[in-house]
């Protein structure tokens, strides 16, 4: 027992060897690929594609837009509009209280009428922010008369496919960097959470971070989710839309002049003012967010009020911002799934049901995925494991795996049929001759010396059939050795052989009763066997042969023997009638048994049966132009 255990592991292992290297090489090479960065903007893609199907989320009323649109340009009459409507606009916004206003328009330089007005807006109220932009290309100071705790940078990075996914909270100031610049929203969530007695301080469990009221906002790190080797130069977070086409409630410039806007809707706001139309150029693209009216791209103030959103929604509601796992946890969940499908290929063996269980697996895969990014804010490697399960799942391991299994198999069913042939070569050969001579060694009948010629028959034919099954094993030729001593080359046609299988048997002198027959009749018509094989062929022959040893060993009394091989209809019938005793035992033998096994395989029938008022038939039938 725990021999064959061990074989079995054997085995097994042997075949993991030469199997299994090809999916471990194609797990390998995706491995160093994605460490490369080449699995970016895949992953980017899966990322997209499931914020886009998450659950839609309800509006934001923390956070108001005032856009000014194409409309609010024609009542205006002028483009830029000018800082007098601006002072305005922010005027009549301060009526309503909000707790801090972010002015998403670039007033580096003046837009008459009104420049003065607006400076001195600006100089008197403590809670607008202006912007700038600071990194290249297309610096843009912010305007003079704000303090730079009042200002707030707009530089936006977007990734290789030219979307937006990551937003910059802070960078050193690339004219000195001993000073540090904030961006638009964390300057409004900074005047947010100070109205609310929740103080900004860095992060404890990642210093490098910033956190507000005990919660630590997750940055972009080097290598962070598909990210590879990114570097803002700053603190970036991901961007975790609110799941929304219209995410927050959004206002017109003329709304608010014309006083058409509920002052509930404004008070303690983070209220933020910019351009909702095409001249400006301030849109921003993006695939993460579903039914947009600007199919693929969001503007720049909507952009701004989702990570205003998203930070408020992590520290005051718990909803998660994106984070993603260390490179350990991330390649250690890549191998995982770069196994499984080399071990399913291993276990299902078939092209079918291998590609149930990898489209099964990668459904499984899609929803961990999806669960974690919508429950936990968890970005985990997706993209990677898709390929690999493809290419190992459908591809190379399964193919090696079932090849592999189909090769041993094939050298078992050939081991098999190399036992079972020559298990029915000594059956009707030398074990017909040791049943002859054992019979006259009871009876005590026949000479001495004749005796002992038996019996030196029997040592003959069993080295015979030894040479024979050497010579065999050596030679293409595939040939059939008959149990009186006669070699058959079976790629002659099926008819001949049968002719000779026919007459060989009949003059073998150790059954008895074939010395009794006086009338032997044989008719094999010629049969198209070019869809049989070799192998089937020689069952063919043995069949034949051991049916008329049978009627020399059982039938006793026999006077008649007829062999045939003849169409009726489609159906090719060969059989071997006789006038014998008739079947005597109804135990089923070793031949029995056999000539099932070959009828089954065939797609024919098998029958033996004794005939009425003496003998006995046994038949086969079959189909030939089936191929087997």
């Amino acid at each position: 027992m725990g021999r064959r255990i061990w074989n079995r592991i054997h085995q097994e292992l042997g075949l993991w060897s030469q199997a299994a290297p090809p999916g471990i090489m194609v797990l390998v090479v995706v491995m160093l690929i994605r460490a490369i960065g080449g699995m970016q903007s895949l992953e980017s893609m899966l990322l997209d594609t499931m914020l886009r199907l998450r659950p839609v989320e309800k509006l934001d009323e923390r956070v108001v837009i005032v856009g000014i649109d194409e409309k609010d340009i024609q009542w205006v009459g002028q483009y830029p509009v000018p800082d007098e409507k601006i002072a305005q606009l922010l005027t009549k916004l301060e009526t309503y209280q909000p707790l801090a206003i972010g002015l998403d328009i670039f007033k580096n330089v003046p837009v008459e009428p009104g420049s003065k007005e607006l400076t001195r807006l600006f100089q008197e109220n403590t809670n607008i922010i202006g912007i700038e932009k600071i990194l290249p290309p297309g610096e843009t100071p912010p305007p003079r008369s704000l303090p730079p705790e009042q200002i707030g940078f707009v530089d936006l990075p977007n990734d290789g496919d030219s979307k937006n996914r990551r937003y910059l909270l802070y960078t050193p100031n690339p004219h000195n960097v001993s000073q540090d610049k904030y961006s638009l929203a964390l300057r409004l969530v900074i005047k947010y959470f100070k109205n609310n007695a929740i103080t900004i301080a860095t992060g404890k469990n990642d210093p490098n971070t910033i956190m507000f009221g005990g919660v630590e906002l997750p940055r972009i790190t080097k290598n962070f989710g598909g990210y590879v080797n990114v570097d803002d130069g700053g603190v970036s977070i991901m961007m975790n839309f609110r799941n929304n086409s219209q995410a927050f409630r959004t206002v017109s410039l003329r709304d608010v002049l014309n006083e058409k806007v509920d002052a509930k809707l404004l008070r303690d706001r983070i209220v933020l003012v910019g351009n909702r139309n095409m001249s400006t150029g301030d849109v921003f693209y993006t695939s993460s967010l579903p039914n947009l009216k600007l199919s693929g791209q969001i503007y720049g103030i909507e952009y701004h009020a989702h990570v205003i959103s998203q930070i408020l929604s992590n520290v005051i509601d718990n909803r998660p911002m994106l984070n993603s796992w260390g490179d350990m946890q991330e390649y250690i969940w890549i191998f995982i799934w770069g196994f499984l499908p080399i071990i399913i290929g291993r276990i299902t063996q078939s092209v079918w049901k291998n590609i149930l269980s990898v489209g099964t697996a990668g459904f499984f895969l899609f929803s961990c995925g999806y669960v974690m990014l919508w429950v936990w804010g968890i970005w985990i490697p997706i993209a990677p494991s898709f390929v690999i399960l493809a290419m190992n799942g459908v591809g190379l391991s399964a193919f090696a795996f079932y090849q592999h299994d189909r090769f041993l198999r094939s050298q078992i069913n050939e081991r098999q049929n190399t036992i079972q042939n020559t298990f029915t070569i000594i059956h009707n050969g030398p074990l017909q001759t040791l049943a002859y001579g054992l019979q006259h060694l009871r009876a005590q009948d026949i000479p001495y010396e004749q005796l002992v010629g038996q019996f030196e028959k029997l040592n003959r034919e069993i080295r015979e059939i030894g040479e024979f099954l050497k010579l065999e094993a050596l030679t293409e030729e595939e040939s059939l050795r008959l149990g009186s001593g006669l070699i058959l080359e079976l790629n002659r046609p099926l008819h001949d052989l049968l002719y000779e299988v026919y007459s060989s048997t009949l003059e073998r002198q150790d059954f008895e009763n074939f010395q009794a027959l006086k009338v032997k009749i044989r008719n094999f018509d010629p049969i198209d066997d070019k869809y049989l094989s070799k192998e089937c062929k020689r069952r063919i022959c043995l069949f034949l042969e051991e049916a008329l040893c049978n009627v020399g060993k059982h039938a006793q009394g026999v006077k008649r023997v007829q062999a045939s091989g003849i169409f009726i209809g489609n159906i090719y019938k060969l059989s071997v009638k006789d006038n014998g005793s008739g079947i005597k035992s109804k135990q089923e033998n070793k031949g029995t048994k056999n000539s099932k096994i070959l009828a089954r395989q065939l797609e024919g029938e098998f029958r033996r049966e004794s005939l009425s008022p003496r003998g006995t038939i046994c038949e086969l039938s079959w189909i030939p132009i089936k191929k087997f």
